[in-house]
């Protein structure tokens, strides 16, 4: 399974026009989104493969505020495992490179080891 990342998001709503468009949108990948207790900060728990969905999303929408948690995100993106990298191909049934790295954002070696791995079962 899966590690769940814990991100913080400072100042979240204050930042974002439509916040509750986004908060549901972000939930409906399967991502945990709360409000840490008073603050105006909020935590996002979601696996890297929901993290990569969010931001997928967010780049789809065409809405300029909600791209900088689209750019906070993609800094946690940046640190997938070897192993997470493997379990994201063989979940989603990846078969090319260019596919696992418009996904994950991994450079082309990562990607064409795990999808070796993959077909050769080494």
């Amino acid at each position: 399974m899966a590690k769940v990342e814990q991100i913080i998001l400072p100042s979240f709503l204050r930042r974002v026009l439509k916040a509750y468009a986004l908060k549901a949108q972000i939930r409906s990948q399967g991502c945990e989104l709360n409000r840490i207790g008073r603050s105006r900060n909020w935590r996002l728990k979601a696996t890297p493969e929901q993290i990569s969905s969010v931001i997928h999303l967010i780049e789809e929408a065409n809405e300029d505020s909600w791209l900088w948690l689209a750019k906070h995100l993609t800094s946690y993106r940046q640190a997938l495992t070897h192993q997470t990298l493997f379990e994201m191909a063989k979940k989603r049934n990846l078969t090319t490179v260019n596919e696992l790295m418009a996904l994950t954002d991994c450079t082309v070696a990562q990607a064409r080891k795990v999808l070796d791995e993959i077909e050769w079962g080494s």
